[in-house]
C-alpha cells in the first residue's frame, strides 16, 4: 500500500471513528447538549482534529443522519422486498413504522429535529436520497401498473410518507394514549392503518 492510499485509508478511518461518537452522543444526550468538544474528548482528540473532517456539528450531523437513513434503506431491502410493487409498498409502510417505534432516538434525529441548514450538500454523498427513490420506485411501478388511484408520484409519496410519519410521530409522543388501547392493539391499529390507506388508494 502506498502512501497516498494509507493516508487516504486513515482519514476515512477518523471520520468513521467521529460519527460514530457523535452518532452515540447525540441519541444518548441529544443534539442540543452534544458539542465539538464533547465528541473529542470521547474519541481522546483535540476539537481542532475533529475541525480538519467537518467545519462545524451542523456538518457532523448532516453526516450522522446519512448513516440512520442507511440504517432505514437496508430495513427496506430486508423486509419490503416483494416482487408485487403493491404488497412491497405495504411491506415499506410497516417497516418504515416498526423501524421508527424500535429506535426513538434515531428516529428523532432523522425527522424531529430541525434539519442542518447551513450544509453544503451537494459536497457530500447521498442523505436519504436512495432511502426515498425506494419509495418513488416502488410507487412508480405500481403506476406503470395501473394498480393505484395515485398518478401524481411526488404527491402520491408525500402522501405515503406524510401518513407512515404520522403513526411513528403520534405513538412517540403518546398521544395515541387517547384511543385507550394497549400496546398490542395501538401495534395492530398502526398495521391495519398501513393497510387500509393503500387499500384507499388501489383501483
Amino acid at each position: 500500500m502506498g502512501i497516498s492510499e494509507r493516508k487516504e485509508r486513515e482519514k476515512t478511518e477518523m471520520r468513521d471513528l467521529i460519527r460514530a461518537a457523535a452518532l452515540k452522543m447525540f441519541l444518548e444526550d441529544g443534539y442540543a447538549k452534544t458539542s465539538i468538544r464533547k465528541i473529542a474528548d470521547a474519541i481522546e482528540y483535540s476539537p481542532g482534529t475533529i475541525y480538519l473532517y467537518y467545519k462545524d456539528k451542523d456538518e457532523l450531523l448532516y453526516e450522522v443522519q446519512g448513516l440512520a437513513y442507511g440504517k432505514l434503506l437496508e430495513a427496506f431491502r430486508t423486509k419490503a422486498n416483494d416482487k408485487d410493487p403493491l404488497k412491497r409498498l405495504i411491506q415499506m409502510g410497516k417497516t418504515y413504522v416498526k423501524f421508527g417505534l424500535e429506535n426513538p432516538e434515531l428516529y428523532d434525529l432523522m425527522f424531529i429535529i430541525r434539519a442542518p441548514n447551513n450544509v453544503d450538500e451537494t459536497s457530500h454523498k447521498d442523505n436519504g436520497d436512495h432511502t426515498y427513490n425506494y419509495l418513488t420506485d416502488t410507487l412508480e411501478e405500481c403506476i406503470n401498473k395501473k394498480l393505484l388511484r395515485i398518478t401524481d408520484l411526488q404527491l402520491g409519496a408525500l402522501q405515503v410518507w406524510s401518513m407512515c410519519h404520522g403513526l411513528v410521530s403520534l405513538n412517540l409522543r403518546c398521544r395515541l394514549k387517547v384511543m385507550a388501547l394497549g400496546e398490542e392493539e395501538i401495534n395492530a391499529a398502526l398495521s391495519h392503518a398501513i393497510e387500509n390507506y393503500i387499500a384507499s388508494v388501489t383501483l
